[in-house]
């Protein structure tokens, strides 16, 4: 009788821990629309606020809780499920956007489609250079959005977070997030194959040398689609005459959003505050903000 006991106890332990196992397998998301990922879980909070229908913005206008937004495609490990009355969000991680956080990344569940097997990354294909430099030039106009890599926005952000009042024309736009951020440009126009951060683009692909040099010494060094870039912003070159950038101007809606300007305008202005360096570092031996050029489209 013991050991018939013994083994019953031993099967149900057995039992138990693969239960447990299973209950902490990951569960995956992948993005079936473009998708909003948020460093916080309140997205009603963002899109709607007390009142229903306030986009909760900063003094420049913008929606800092907006990290990306996530293409159709993109998979998710699902780190914790968040239930609050009829709204659920996933806490999540991605290698589409694998950069430290301290509050954590979260997706709306509506955005995405669970599984339990792991999905797919998504398909990433770079688009010719012909054929980005065109995207690139198709974007001017477009205003700056932190965190902003659609620029004709998400228009399920309507439906799914339905405003409670008619929106005037700019908090519309502003909940659409119709926009693009300085390294949003450049990903929208690769389909997604380049990093969605500055700092990853200052290390990204090879560097160009460019210390000690002059502006005109460094116009004459660039190609098509080469990066100026460090920490907190990139300028794309078009050709050896002109730039393309999304930057956030002083005065939100005036002097902002996406522009073709001269390199060598562009170059003076850069090189009055920081220095050209073959490597990026926040600042040289000297004390000196610098700036590196990454050539990544060979």
């Amino acid at each position: 009788m013991y050991r018939w006991w013994a083994a019953a106890a031993a099967f149900f332990v057995l039992v138990m821990i693969v239960a447990a196992q299973a209950s902490e397998t990951p569960r995956y998301a992948v993005a079936v629309l473009p998708a909003p990922v948020l460093n916080t879980p309140d997205f009603p909070g963002v899109f709607g606020g007390r009142d229903g229908g306030t986009v909760r913005t900063d003094r420049q206008g913008q929606i800092r809780e907006l990290e990306f937004i996530a293409l159709p495609g993109t998979a998710f490990t699902v780190q914790e499920t968040l239930r609050r009355g009829g709204s659920v969000v996933h806490r999540v991680t991605t290698d589409d956007y694998p950069y430290p956080t301290t509050t954590g990344y979260f997706v709306d569940d509506r955005f995405v489609r669970l599984t339990d097997e792991t999905p797919h990354p998504r398909a990433r294909k770079l688009p010719s250079r012909d054929k980005i430099i065109a995207r690139l030039l198709a974007s001017r106009g477009s205003r700056y959005v932190w965190g902003g890599n659609v620029r004709a926005g998400v228009p399920d952000m309507v439906r799914l977070f339905p405003p409670a009042k008619i929106l005037s024309v700019e908090t519309e736009r502003r909940w659409l997030l119709r926009g693009l951020d300085c390294s949003g440009l450049l990903y929208e126009a690769t389909d997604g194959v380049t990093p969605r951060n500055t700092s990853a683009l200052a290390s990204y692909g090879r560097g160009v040398p460019i210390a000690g040099l002059t502006a005109e010494e460094i116009s004459q060094r660039l190609e098509p689609l080469d990066l100026i870039v460090w920490k907190g912003h990139v300028i794309i070159v078009l050709d050896r005459e002109r730039t393309i950038e999304s930057r956030l101007g002083p005065v939100p809606g005036k002097r902002d959003g996406v522009a073709v300007r001269p390199l060598r305008e562009v170059l003076a202005e850069v090189m009055g505050k920081r220095v050209p360096a073959d490597r990026f570092a926040e600042k040289n031996g000297r004390g000196e903000k610098t700036f590196v050029i990454r050539r990544w489209y060979e």
